[in-house]
């Protein structure tokens, strides 16, 4: 292997390290988790092709599959740290809702189904895990909450949505070629060159904002703590703690096992349709995808619950969420090696992944105080 392609290897496996790690504290500290998310999935494109040699069109589908990788993480840490439910319906809702419209372009390839199924969730939960890192999350009415998911998604998800996947422009390219009046290949020196005033109304707004900032935040409401970046610790503050020892929730059945055959089936067919390689047919990823989670109840329920030794758990799971998808796929197919064995691991891992914390967040729910103001003011 020559220095070159060791060092693209290198920093592709950095890149999708990156990738896979840091949705993983979202639960735990969700606010800088999911902004560090967005972040390295902005510049994850940039990075490869700045560093290395690799095209980055093979990487378009790792990406895509990314995505909905750390969403799917990010509408359990709501189940996980959220305490109103009426708020979590909502996010519930709204992540179903971008799902549907997200495996409906991946089926028809229709680019307009995006901006009919706009991405509001995430922003939504930005928006309210911003608020409970200095207040307490249960002041939020449930009108201010429906507000802001509708301002979100008209004022913000719809232009964004529209000027990505619809118009498919180029930020960047649209500011040098419409504002600056050069070709984005001459770059933005020449363009400021171009049209000096440019800078100096940049200048301005950012003053503008600046100045926005030091009036506005004097006049926020009162802060119930100081920063607190930790889910844990706004639970605590908020008196929604582990109580005592309740009836063992039961997520082998009813609505905890529907709802993860529909998530799991969901994400796994809309990553199978991103993903590059083999593309089985809906009707069968869902077959397996249902038949694995539906081992996973059965070894939940012959183990004594998911709230004992998650590690042992999770690697038990993985082991045989592997197999499951090996066998089954195999059988559904009619014929072996319709995945590979990157293919298997992967899928696994997100099954697993979406299993076990389900699972486990449902416990943790149950095991917290029913507080009486958790139906929101």
């Amino acid at each position: 292997m020559s220095a070159d392609s060791f060092t693209d290897g290198s920093v592709v496996a950095v890149v999708l390290a990156l990738r896979l790690a840091v949705p993983l504290l979202i639960p735990r500290f969700p606010l800088p988790a999911l902004l560090a998310s967005l972040v390295v999935d902005g510049v994850d494109g940039g990075i490869l092709s700045a560093l290395t040699d690799v095209g980055v069109d093979w990487y378009q589908s790792f990406d895509k599959a990314l995505d909905v990788y750390y969403l799917a993480i990010t509408y359990l840490a709501v189940r996980r740290n959220w305490p109103d439910r009426f708020s979590v319906a909502v996010v519930a809702a709204l992540w179903y809702y971008r799902l549907v419209g997200v495996l409906a372009f991946e089926l028809t390839g229709a680019r307009w189904l995006l901006l009919v199924f706009p991405n509001t969730f995430e922003y939504v939960v930005i928006a309210v895990e911003a608020v409970r890192t200095r207040w307490n999350p249960l002041r939020i009415s449930r009108r201010a909450l429906v507000v802001t998911a509708a301002v979100v998604w008209v004022v913000i998800k719809l232009p964004q949505e529209w000027w990505i996947h619809v118009a498919q422009l180029d930020a960047t390219d649209e500011f040098a070629r419409v504002v600056l009046g050069v070709d984005p290949t001459d770059g933005w020196a020449a363009g400021f060159r171009n049209r000096p005033w440019v800078a100096a109304v940049l200048v301005l707004l950012a003053v503008a904002v600046v100045l926005a900032v030091r009036w506005g935040w004097p006049r926020l409401p009162r802060p119930d703590w100081p920063w607190r970046f930790d889910a844990d610790a706004v639970s605590a503050a908020i008196g929604w703690v582990p109580a005592g020892s309740p009836a063992r929730v039961r997520t082998d059945r009813g609505w905890p096992l529907a709802e993860k055959v529909v998530l799991t089936a969901l994400l796994t067919v809309i990553l199978v349709e991103v993903y590059p390689g083999p593309e089985p047919r809906p009707t069968q990823v869902v077959l397996v995808v249902a038949l694995v989670v539906l081992a996973n109840a059965a070894l939940v329920a012959r183990t004594g619950g998911p709230g004992r030794g998650p590690v042992t758990t999770a690697v038990v799971s993985l082991v045989v969420n592997a197999a499951a998808l090996v066998l089954l796929t195999a059988l559904v197919g009619g014929r072996r090696g319709i995945l590979s064995t990157a293919d298997v691991l992967f899928f696994a891992y997100v099954i697993t992944l979406v299993v076990v914390l389900s699972d486990r967040y449902v416990v943790r729910r149950a095991e917290r105080e029913v507080l009486g103001a958790a139906s929101g003011p």
